[in-house]
């Protein structure tokens, strides 16, 4: 071969190498970020109780992953505990990369005692506050910490630039072991234990007992633009959040940017996530204030009826200021009633997408798929010669379409990439209920429910259209569903039962909200819909945690496209194995 031939060919491998280069997504141009989270026992003590409990890296909350839109991330995440555990990166997209996706037995099996796995995701077209828990059981009261996604280098946010920006995490501190307690509860059919206190980044704060010096406190400056992070990672409950004597200005939702308004109160579920600005007075204000939390509650059953608090405190205007804190006044915030419903309408109903040239909200147009799923409560039979405390000697459960899942020991996406999915879940997840009943009017007189393991299977592309509706079996109740690979948009939503004639014509097709978790209102219906664009098996289920644990969820098996960039990527190999 020639000099002229080798030139030419050299030419070719240079030319080639900048077409592929091109054609990869924008994303591989990020930075690659590089995480150890060992999975430890870490003595902890709150409300003047000392226990040991499950911790990334002895800390609680866990420590924050911070990363840039388009970055990717190398996460090892070993385990010495004797619990099995798996992490889930909470609304990350996961093209193609279901298999760091972390819910176990869906994604993955467990990480087992002494093993690790690294979680290895690039972060595509997301920035905001997401975050990260444990995935198995209840072991994310303690597992969990926040992810905060920058946008690209260069790039700015779309309102005013924070003088600084601080996460939030509202949690639950239980004095008991959470695991003894939902599995307790599942033993003997009943409801679980509620939580003893809820907590702002770890602290229950100083209204509960034996917990003043365990408050968080939050430092400003006047006159000064504070981005607060917002994450609900409680297991069980709603919040309602204010800050006594200011206004919030909510501007993200989901790590989706939202048309920026203004309220006194926020209200987030389990599960979702909210960037919202805090402006300070513009004066030292002579005072300090409280920041507080309290559930939204629209069940029946038990829940922790309590506040949790941190305190706003203002830098006092000069370096060696004699201004004591303890003597200024201290002003508290007035939270919605617990059941405060038309609060939680109106608040949903003024967030909406940007819907701008460059944030559009691509919303499915057309709809190739229609389905309608109840979302609820019922129960299940007791075992023989055995007292259950669920309702009428029955056991609680719940249900997606009257189908409680029934956890595999093999996981789903593993079992359908080797084709060896026959006994471990069936294909025929039902497209409406089996039954019509007046969902939102009185119940059935069987509440029964039935049990499987059954995933809806879609055609990579295909965009769907899903009604999910409350339903009143044992009460009706709000459901924060949350759906994994995917975001979707909120299209619609409404009280009692959904009519397919009427509601679709004030469905917003202009500039829904777009989220990963959406509260299901209670004793009604919202509709959503996505674009089936992310191959692999996508859990969905309630983000309450009790509800999860009886059964109040399913999945979505998105079947491989033609391309090759439409194909799910082969599993890692330290996955690891059942």
């Amino acid at each position: 071969m020639g000099p002229q031939a080798l030139s030419s060919l050299a030419s070719m491998e240079i030319l080639l190498s900048l077409i592929t280069l091109c054609l990869l997504p924008q994303a591989a141009f990020g930075k690659t970020r590089h995480y150890e989270f060992n999975i430890k026992l870490q003595n902890v003590s709150r409300l003047c109780h000392t226990k040991s409990m499950v911790t990334v890296n002895g800390l609680f909350p866990g420590p924050r992953i911070v990363a840039r839109e388009g970055d990717r991330l190398l996460i090892n995440v070993t385990n010495h505990v004797s619990n099995n555990i798996s992490i889930h990166w909470h609304g990350i997209r996961q093209l193609r990369s279901g298999w760091a996706d972390g819910p176990a037995y869906i994604t993955q099996c467990p990480i087992q005692t002494g093993q690790s796995y690294v979680y290895n995701y690039t972060i595509v077209g997301q920035r905001g506050t997401l975050f990260w828990h444990a995935h198995i059981s209840w072991l994310r009261s303690t597992v969990y910490g926040p992810i905060i996604i920058l946008p690209k280098r260069n790039a700015s946010y779309p309102f005013a630039k924070p003088y600084k920006e601080v996460p939030i995490i509202f949690g639950e501190w239980f004095n008991a072991d959470p695991e003894a307690i939902i599995s307790q509860a599942l033993q003997t059919g009943g409801g679980p234990n509620v939580s003893d206190a809820y907590t702002i980044n770890g602290f229950p704060g100083p209204l509960y007992n034996c917990s003043a010096n365990d408050t968080f406190k939050l430092k400003v400056k006047p006159g000064k633009i504070y981005l607060l992070r917002f994450i609900n990672a409680a297991l069980n409950d709603e919040l309602f959040f204010s800050i006594a004597n200011h206004t919030l200005t909510v501007v993200d939702v989901d790590a989706i940017y939202v048309k920026p308004f203004e309220t006194d109160t926020i209200l987030i579920a389990p599960g979702q996530t909210s960037n919202v600005l805090l402006k300070t007075k513009p004066h030292f204000p002579s005072a300090t204030f409280l920041m507080e939390a309290r559930p939204y509650a629209t069940g029946l059953g038990t829940f922790d009826n309590s506040t949790v608090a941190g305190i706003l405190e203002y830098e006092p205007p000069f370096l060696h200021s004699t201004v004591s804190m303890k003597k200024l006044p201290l002003f508290k915030p007035t939270l919605p009633p617990l059941n405060d419903t038309s609060f939680a309408t109106n608040f949903t109903n003024r967030l909406h997408s940007l819907a701008s040239a460059q944030f559009p909200a691509n919303v499915p147009r057309k709809v190739d798929k229609h389905f309608f799923f109840t979302v609820g409560l019922g129960t299940n039979p007791c075992q023989q010669n055995q007292t259950c405390q669920g309702p009428n000697g029955t056991k609680f459960a719940a249900s997606i379409n009257n189908i409680s899942f029934i956890q595999p020991t093999t996981a789903l996406l593993q079992s359908h990439f080797s084709g060896q999915s026959t006994g471990v879940y069936s294909p025929y997840f039902p497209i409406n209920p089996t039954h019509w009943f007046n969902y939102t009017g009185n119940p059935p007189n069987n509440t029964m429910v039935g049990n499987g393991t059954k995933v809806m299977v879609l055609k990579f592309n295909t965009s769907v259209e899903l009604i999910l509706q409350d339903t009143s079996i044992l009460g009706a109740e709000s459901h924060p569903l949350h759906l994994h690979g995917f975001n979707f948009f909120v299209v619609g939503q409404g009280f009692g039962n959904y009519d397919p004639n009427k509601d679709p014509k004030n469905f917003n097709l202009v500039d829904p909200v777009e989220r990963n978790t959406v509260g299901v209102p209670s004793g009604g219906w919202v509709a959503i819909r996505f674009l089936a664009d992310n191959p692999g098996v996508w859990f969905m289920h309630c983000h309450l945690e009790v509800h999860t644990s009886w059964g109040l969820k399913m999945a979505w098996l998105v079947l491989d496209g033609k391309l090759p960039n439409q194909k799910l990527l082969p599993p890692p190999a330290d996955l690891p194995k059942c």
